[in-house]
């Protein structure tokens, strides 16, 4: 941990209770809503604790700029964006070196999921917006985009969900908020596949053990099955 942590940041567990009051393997409270964009052909909204997204699909459609095309398959276009209101310090509009990483990462997450050679030399565009941030905002862009992509109709071989797993004050944790991403030791961003619990995305800020490693991993794995639920359920509620 830095040595410049603000005192009340120091101890962030206390009795296996974090400073928000979870359990070490509790989720933030997790909200999903589909068809908030009226103008996407497929669009979700997700809040997960303090963070907050929403995501458009548009497409499959003419793929554009035509030099982009692939004649096998569809490209998807991913543009992750946080909004200049989304932190307490007000972001530069436009993309960074940091939003164009995680509009990479993210279309690795998903494109291998979606029947992409089902719709030849077309594009589909994803929006990732992050209206409030307080840690996990490419986890929680990942599950939503994954709700608006079904929405949209588009052929999947199974739901995406991501969270992600942490190591603060010496311990592991899921989902970490924003003072834990900020001044804990490790963090673990991880996506999975509701159909066979195949690994997505995995990245590292920071360092596991071995041990470490593969108990974040069964975290992690438990950990997202409930969003594999609010996914589901979001879904299910929309179309009934």
């Amino acid at each position: 941990m830095a040595s410049n942590v603000p005192e009340k940041y120091k101890t962030l567990i206390k009795n296996n209770k974090r400073i928000d009051g979870r359990k070490l393997d509790e989720l933030r409270p997790v909200k999903i809503e589909v068809g908030v964009v009226p103008s996407a052909d497929g669009s979700a909204y997700i809040e997960i604790g303090n963070t907050k997204v929403l995501v458009a699909v548009h497409g499959p459609k003419e793929m554009f700029p035509r030099h982009m095309i692939n004649e096998d398959r569809a490209v998807l276009n991913v543009r992750y964006a946080m909004l200049p209101f989304s932190t307490s310090e007000r972001v530069r509009p436009g993309p960074s070196r940091r939003s164009n990483e995680i509009s990479k990462v993210t279309r690795h997450a998903l494109e291998s999921v979606i029947f992409l050679e089902e719709f030849p030399a077309m594009g589909i565009d994803l929006t990732l917006d992050i209206i409030q941030a307080d840690a996990g905002t490419r986890a929680t862009a990942i599950t939503a985009a994954s709700v608006a992509l079904a929405h949209a109709g588009i052929p999947m071989k199974g739901l995406v969900a991501a969270t992600a797993i942490g190591k603060i004050n010496d311990k592991l944790a899921v989902d970490l908020n924003g003072p834990e991403d900020n001044f804990g030791q490790t963090d673990m961003p991880i996506a999975m596949i509701s159909t066979n619990k195949n690994i997505t995305l995995l990245q590292m800020d920071g360092d596991f053990t071995k041990e470490e490693f593969k108990t974040s991993l069964e975290m992690a794995k438990k950990a997202i099955d409930p969003l594999f639920e609010a996914q589901k359920a979001a879904l299910q509620k929309y179309y009934e």
